[in-house]
């Protein structure tokens, strides 16, 4: 069965073609500046070199058309025809209390999207709009939606409640829903297969660190905690994004200001965060490179970064009762050695023995803890479209 996976961002459309019985990559690539001066599609076919070709992408229909020419072109292509495509894969990003699985995207649950596009106005339509011009453009072939909050639906209330008037959850759903979850659930699945030990039996917490980033509390198979709320906002400190900060300060700095619920979303989302503090960047290694040239600000965001997360281990080996296994991921989680030495420095305490030769690894599965740590600390890229493409074939067999 070939598969392809679709993550369209509101200018942007990542996809991958997957032969799901052998789970290899056929192809994969992005296309770029949508509906921008400029746009362009990257292509590569696996064992071939990349390609860039340039156009004019109006929209996202014509962006998909472009993957699908280019899928089936005789020269560069992989497919003799699209028909060969039996399903295709949405990365959601908020199914809202609605969804805890993946599922065959129906005009009900097109619905059910569209209504928690109020919660992610930012990601939402974006995703709605590739599952849209797939409808058009390959009426007939199966469609499934992976929701990034489906994997934090089994959090209990008091993990995903706010203590705030119990009215408003009930009437327009504010909780904490968390995100990042299929990266999440495949890292500490994978993790357990490579120490051959059992999912449903590990306290496991995954670091899924990149320019966004997010923290979850996974016990015996279920995420019971997550950093992120509802939205990507709440949690750690990010590239552009605050964190946890007291809702307090934000009604002084519009009060003070004189801003805007608009203006004060793009603060806290494209502002703040590791380049708010710093001023120099948003991206760890330009920061970390500023900090080596005595920047105190870069060194002072740095630390903040760190601080944040230690302080979110803690709290998660609290609420399940220790743990057994960390896991690093996403672009910092798997290549940033100061930053996982940083985080896991002082925590010998809590069984978790950390070893700086066995870390200096990029980008790769590796055990960073010590033999004899009873904390097992790992790296583990993520693979969040092969995950798109499992729950795909798992759905779509069953019809």
């Amino acid at each position: 069965m070939k598969i392809l996976v679709l993550n369209c961002g509101s200018s942007s459309i990542k996809y991958q073609l997957f032969n799901i019985e052998t789970e290899e990559v056929l192809a994969k690539g992005i296309v770029e500046k949508v509906g921008m001066k400029g746009s362009f599609m990257k292509y590569q076919k696996m064992g071939d070199e990349g390609v860039m070709l340039e156009g004019e992408i109006i929209d996202h229909k014509v962006g998909i058309e472009y993957i699908l020419g280019v899928l089936t072109n005789k020269e560069i292509g992989c497919l003799r025809s699209i028909d060969e495509i039996e399903a295709v894969g949405h990365r959601v990003a908020h199914g809202g209390e609605k969804f805890d699985k993946s599922e065959l995207i129906t005009d009900n649950v097109i619905a059910e999207i569209e209504e928690a596009a109020e919660l992610a106005p930012l990601h939402n339509p974006a995703n709605l709009k590739g599952i849209y011009a797939m409808e058009m453009l390959l009426p007939t072939v199966k469609q499934v939606a992976v929701f990034d909050t489906a994997f934090h639906q089994t959090m209990p209330a008091k993990a995903f409640m706010y203590a705030l008037p119990y009215s408003l959850y009930k009437k327009y759903g504010i909780r904490r829903y968390g995100f990042h979850g299929t990266s999440h659930k495949f890292v500490a699945k994978r993790a357990c297969d490579i120490l051959g030990v059992e999912f449903e039996k590990q306290r496991i917490i995954t670091l899924h660190l990149g320019n966004g980033a997010s923290a979850t509390a996974i016990k015996y198979g279920k995420s019971v905690d997550t950093s992120m709320g509802l939205t990507p906002v709440e949690g750690l400190i990010m590239g552009t994004r605050s964190g946890d900060v007291d809702a307090g300060a934000l009604t002084f700095i519009m009060e003070k200001e004189e801003i805007s619920a608009n203006t004060l979303n793009t603060l806290i989302n494209k502002h703040s965060g590791i380049l708010g503090i710093s001023s120099v960047s948003s991206d760890m290694r330009e920061i970390e490179e500023a900090a080596a040239a005595g920047n105190e600000r870069a060194k002072l965001s740095l630390e903040m970064y760190h601080y944040r997360i230690k302080k979110y281990i803690g709290q998660y080996m609290v609420v399940m009762g220790g743990v057994d296994i960390i896991i690093f991921t996403g672009g910092v989680g798997e290549n940033g050695i100061e930053s996982r030495e940083e985080i896991c420095e002082d925590l010998e305490f809590f069984g978790i023995n950390f070893d700086k030769q066995k870390n200096k690894v990029r980008g790769k599965e590796a055990i960073i803890s010590t033999d004899d740590s009873k904390v097992k600390v790992m790296v583990v890229p993520t693979n969040e479209e092969l995950v798109i493409a499992r729950d795909t074939q798992r759905v779509v067999s069953v019809i």
